[in-house]
Formats: C-alpha cells, sequence, structure tokens
C-alpha cells in the first residue's frame, strides 16, 4: 500500500508535467472531465487536484478500450498478425469504399422510415 501512496503523491507533485508530456490537449481534458477551465489550471498550478479529479483525468488520458483485458488485447494484436500473415487483408480504398457504401445505404433506410 506504501508504493500506491507514494505513487500518488508523485502523480500529485508532477501533474503539470504529465498533462504538459501529454498527447492530449489540455482543453481536451478539460472538457472531458468537467472541470472549469479556470479551476483547472488554478489546481494543476498548485498541483492541488483530489483524487476523484486525478482519476478522472486519468481515464481521459489512459481509456480503456471495450474493457479488454492485457491477455485479450494480446490475443487481437496476434489476431491481427495471422490475418495480415494469411492475406485476410483489404486497402485502405476498398475499406473506405466499403463504409461509404454503408453510410449511403443507412441514409437511404433513415429517410425511408422518415
Amino acid at each position: 500500500m506504501i508504493a500506491e501512496i507514494e505513487k500518488y503523491i508523485e502523480i500529485q507533485n508532477n501533474i503539470d508535467q504529465i498533462l504538459k508530456d501529454s498527447p492530449f490537449k489540455i482543453s481536451y481534458i478539460i472538457e472531458k472531465t468537467g472541470i472549469k477551465k479556470p479551476t483547472f489550471f488554478k489546481k494543476m498550478k498548485e498541483k492541488r487536484f483530489t483524487s476523484e479529479e486525478l482519476l478522472s483525468i486519468a481515464k481521459v488520458m489512459e481509456p480503456v478500450y471495450r474493457n479488454e483485458t492485457h491477455e485479450e488485447i494480446l490475443e487481437s494484436l496476434k489476431r491481427a498478425e495471422e490475418d495480415i500473415e494469411n492475406g485476410r487483408t483489404v486497402s485502405f480504398r476498398e475499406f473506405l469504399a466499403e463504409k461509404r457504401k454503408n453510410l449511403i445505404q443507412s441514409k437511404n433506410d433513415k429517410s425511408r422510415n422518415n
């Protein structure tokens, strides 16, 4: 438990640099966390985010994709590599054409239903 508390303190003390080094814009993090902009910047400067706010920020910065475990993600990547090796792929142009076709079909279906 001590290690977790020490890590929390380290994050709290370095949150400004962590946010600056993030690939996300601070405005995006502010929007997604729902913290008011002036409050966010004041808390960042003073390094005074609550634990709940830090958790909210972390969830924005490290999203969990479909709640997959590490093992499930690795298995998915392995299947993708096998697909590539076995030629079960489509070009980007084919993919884009299929998505456009689906979009047009969806719009047509909606217009028929209205």
